[in-house]
């Protein structure tokens, strides 16, 4: 049985749930893995990520690594370059890749929430942020994109071609791409309850916990919440299938996790 050397690379991974996800896919593909978590702090990130291409077959990079990891690579393939975010890393290639958008778009399609001629409004702007706005854009959202910093905001509006939105507006589905929920910040959310009175649907990327601040903020008004738990199993089956080679499929990809849910719960 083939085994591969695998590992993500975040500033704190030590709480991710994408080790068991990553033996399971690829059990089922009949590969096993060796599995690192890197967290690593800003000042470390080089001699990580260097390391990690000399010994790995491949990683996943998360919060906040997602374009820090551009200067080492060879290529950004694929959606990766449009989205301007890299998710998954090929060592033997040094190649960049992108497996969020359509993660992320296979987690909407399994809650029934459509996107297609909606407003969505994406907050943070980030290597989740960008990629999230880059794929509703791809698949026919109206997509404003919000973070505090109007200079990056403008660089990123700009290379994504989106609209910039000057604060929370009136929106049909909110996303928060921020992170801010996990970690140190659980039981925070990146807005005042207030403002989520402005949207249909509240979409939190955070999976851990299961219902961020941000999302019991909008149930408590009466929103349709979702978190991002599908999003992590289904961003891993297509970073699994480009570690192996392998052809993608959506039907296989909600499949397992279907099995995964009724294994795990």
């Amino acid at each position: 049985m083939k085994k591969l050397r695998l590992a993500l690379l975040g500033r704190d991974v030590s709480l991710s749930d994408s080790e068991k996800i990553h033996r399971f896919i690829l059990g089922k593909m009949g590969t096993e893995c060796d599995y690192e978590k890197v967290s690593v702090p800003e000042t470390e990130f080089c001699r990580a990520a260097e390391r990690l291409l000399n010994e790995t077959d491949g990683f996943n990079v998360t919060i906040p690594y997602k374009r820090s990891i551009f200067p080492y690579l060879k290529s950004i393939k694929g959606d990766a370059a449009a989205y301007g975010s890299v998710n998954t890393v090929v060592s033997a290639e040094k190649a960049g890749y992108n497996t969020d958008g359509k993660g992320f778009l296979l987690m909407l399609e399994g809650a029934g929430i459509t996107v297609r001629g909606k407003s969505v409004l994406v907050l943070g702007a980030g290597g989740a942020g960008r990629s999230t706005a880059a794929a509703l854009k791809a698949a026919g959202a109206r997509v404003l994109l919000y973070r505090r910093n109007r200079r990056l905001l403008k660089e990123a509006c700009e290379e994504l071609g989106v609209e910039a939105a000057e604060g929370v507006v009136p929106c049909d589905i909110f996303i928060n791409c921020t992170g801010v929920g996990m970690h140190e910040s659980t039981g925070q959310s990146p807005v005042a309850g207030e403002e989520l009175n402005q949207c249909l649907t509240a979409v939190d990327l955070i999976y851990r916990p299961a219902e961020s601040e941000f999302l019991r903020l909008a149930r408590e008004r009466g929103k349709k919440t979702l978190s991002g738990g599908a999003m992590l199993f289904y961003q891993a089956y297509f970073s699994d299938c480009l570690y192996l080679g392998r052809k993608e499929s959506a039907e296989e990809a909600k499949a397992l996790y279907a099995e995964y849910l009724q294994r795990t719960q």
